[in-house]
């Protein structure tokens, strides 16, 4: 078995030379518009090593073809995206790009520099702020505004401010009502599946290159780098409010529920410029990331981009966005705004149209196809999102995963599936050999559907996996979404070298955690098995507690793990006085119950047996468990 990618074959390589990207050669003008400096290395340290090293893009060339194994239309992509700097924008108004997944924005304020999405990386941001300085001139942060509570836009606030400057009010951070709660939620509760599958979305474990990885889409990749997070010290509301942030005035639009749980978009009226945030970029974006988040609403999604173009269209000279390059003259921009407004709405409509019409998501996403209206821009082309997987989304979202046919409403599960399937086939080895001819055909999807079987059935088949990983390369080599090529170069890897040792890790997030969110998160790491017969209520003092109450029940029954706000119990078996910051300590496993008491960070009332008891119930998720092996 070959541990290293191998090449495109005759029939990728027919494929990909049919692809046809003719597409507007302004986006390299505008990508290449008012390039002031490029970082002088474009190596980004970080805690360990680089976070971020644009010279391991070299091999994309500006101008050059597409090799073989990409497709044409996303090496376009990535010649885009590969293009980094610090830009001009507007007098005034400029931007750093192609430092980490995202884009950092710097505004000029009346005493110091206004941060638009400060990266995922503090190391990334604090680079980026240290360009912007050295060229334009040194200012102080003295505001930060998160777009939504995507790790990509908020992690590296740390590197242009600190939490005592926003204590002391010289930096404000200013973002959509209910950012914090979605920004730990969506990264908590799920966040070690999350943080394995987001592997395959971003090829973070791929070598950079023709055969591996190219680009994520929105751009080349995640830094290697944990984010932080300051909590914001104001909301917006509501649309229509209107801030004076270091003399500038800004008009806000919230928009829930499109790329972001919570999100907004914001003009700046006195300048004539317009900020869409994440929900107008330059590509068909995700409506539900393979990373895994709650399904977004395509029509939601569409309408507010509708209302975007009603508040401020009709005065919106530049539009801009935390990803990619920005659109120059009002006309232009609403036309990018019209496009994007009605590629969603697309994607919604006739998916229920065709779901109306009694088709499954499955046979949708292989009956709908993107219309030249859509094909013919760079910016909705899908780069990022993918088509079918869009349409699932919309599926899934009024109509739930279950397709109607009572046969697939509770199938076996992977492993069992495929030693039936193998069986029935006559044996892997004639399945091999049938999927092999498959192969020599062309038809890789088939291969990868029939031989995963194989290899859920008997892991060790290394024939089997070897032709599952040779298949799922081809499908990647071939596809024109970043993502999804990353996502079976990804499985191709793991097949033939093993999946990595960790991935599911704990989020750096949880300081941000509330009470109520401590709670949820021991609750799902409760091993139920263990936990059988046992019932206890323990009270919780949180001496700290901000916007919620200070004393808890936390209980235990029918093997479940509960907590009740606002009172305590008088039959409980202790109370536990602590902090939040040790609270969240416990739960992360950084400190004991013995070891919190012994060092008075925790005082305990009553039987401390019952609190430790507790904690050793819960179990902390391991990381690099098998995606595309059992």
């Amino acid at each position: 078995m070959s541990n290293g990618p191998k090449p495109a074959t005759e029939h990728t390589r027919a494929t990909n030379a049919a692809v046809h990207a003719d597409l507007d050669d302004a986006d390299f003008e505008r990508a290449n518009r008012g390039l002031i400096a490029r970082h002088p290395t474009g190596q980004i340290e970080g805690p360990v090593g680089f976070a971020w090293d644009t010279g391991r893009y070299d091999f994309i060339e500006q101008g050059t073809a597409a090799p073989d194994t990409v497709n044409p239309s996303l090496w376009r992509q990535a010649q885009l995206n590969a293009i980094h700097g610090l830009f001009e924008v507007a007098p005034g108004l400029w931007q750093a790009r192609g430092y980490d997944l995202s884009n950092i924005t710097f505004v000029e304020g009346t005493d110091g520099w206004i941060v638009i999405d400060p990266l995922t990386s503090a190391a990334c941001a604090r680079a980026s702020l240290d360009l912007a300085n050295q060229h334009l001139g040194e200012r102080p942060v003295t505001a930060v505004l998160y777009t939504h509570p995507h790790a990509d836009h908020f992690g590296g606030v740390l590197g242009v401010t600190s939490e005592d400057e926003v204590r002391a009010g010289n930096c404000r951070i200013i973002a959509p009502e209910g950012f914090l709660r979605e920004a730990v939620s969506e990264n908590l509760l799920a966040g070690p599946a999350m943080a394995r599958r987001v592997n395959y979305q971003l090829g973070l474990f791929l070598p950079t290159g023709p055969q591996g990885q190219v680009d994520a889409g929105l751009g080349k990749g995640g830094p290697l780098d944990l984010p932080g997070l300051l909590a914001p010290s104001e909301d917006v509301t509501h649309t229509g409010q209107e801030l004076d942030v270091d003399g500038v005035r800004i008009l806000f639009q919230l928009t829930p529920g499109t790329e972001a749980p919570v999100e907004m978009n914001f003009s700046f009226p006195d300048r004539n410029w317009l900020c869409m945030a994440e929900n107008c970029t330059h590509t068909m974006h995700n409506l539900v990331p393979i990373r895994g988040a709650q399904v977004r609403d395509a029509l939601a999604w569409s309408k507010y981009i509708g209302e975007a173009i009603e508040l401020f269209g009709a005065s919106s000279d530049l539009c801009f966005a935390s990803h990619h390059w920005p659109r120059w003259g009002r006309a232009d921009v609403h036309d990018f705004l019209r496009t994007q407004r009605d590629l969603y709405r697309f994607m919604h409509d006739q998916t229920l149209k065709l779901a109306n019409e009694g088709l499954t998501p499955d046979e949708i996403a292989e009956t709908i196809e993107l219309p030249p209206e859509f094909l013919a821009h760079g910016h909705t082309r899908p780069y990022y999102g993918d088509l079918r997987h869009n349409v699932r989304a919309v599926y899934q979202r009024y109509l739930s995963w279950y397709d109607g046919n009572p046969a697939h409403l509770d199938p076996h599960p992977p492993v069992e599936a495929g030693r039936r399937y193998v069986d029935f086939m006559g044996g892997a080895e004639a399945v091999v050999a049938r999927a092999r001819e498959s192969f020599d055909e062309g038809d890789y999807r088939w291969v990868a559907e029939v031989v995963n079987h194989v290899v859920f059935a008997d892991p060790s088949n290394t024939e089997a996996r070897d032709l599952q990983a040779d298949a799922l390369e081809q499908i990647g080599y071939q596809h024109e979404s970043a993502i999804f090529r990353n996502a079976y170069l990804t499985g191709a890897n793991e097949l033939r070298n093993g999946p990595p040792g960790f991935g599911g890790g704990t989020s750096a997030l949880a300081g941000a955690l509330d009470v109520e969110q401590v709670f949820d998160a021991m609750a799902i790491r409760l091993d139920a098995e263990t936990a059988a017969g046992i019932e206890r209520s323990v009270n919780v003092r949180v001496d700290d507690a901000v916007n919620e109450p200070a004393d808890w029940v936390l209980g235990l029954s029918n093997r479940t793990l509960w907590s009740i706000p606002g009172r305590h119990d008088a039959s409980a078996a202790a109370t536990l006085a602590t902090s939040r910051s040790t609270l969240i300590a416990l739960y992360q496993r950084e400190v004991t119950v013995e070891g919190a008491v012994a060092d008075g960070s925790v005082t305990v009332d009553g039987d401390v047996g019952a609190v430790i008891g507790i904690y050793e119930l819960l179990v902390v998720p391991t990381g690099g468990w098998g995606i595309v092996e059992p």
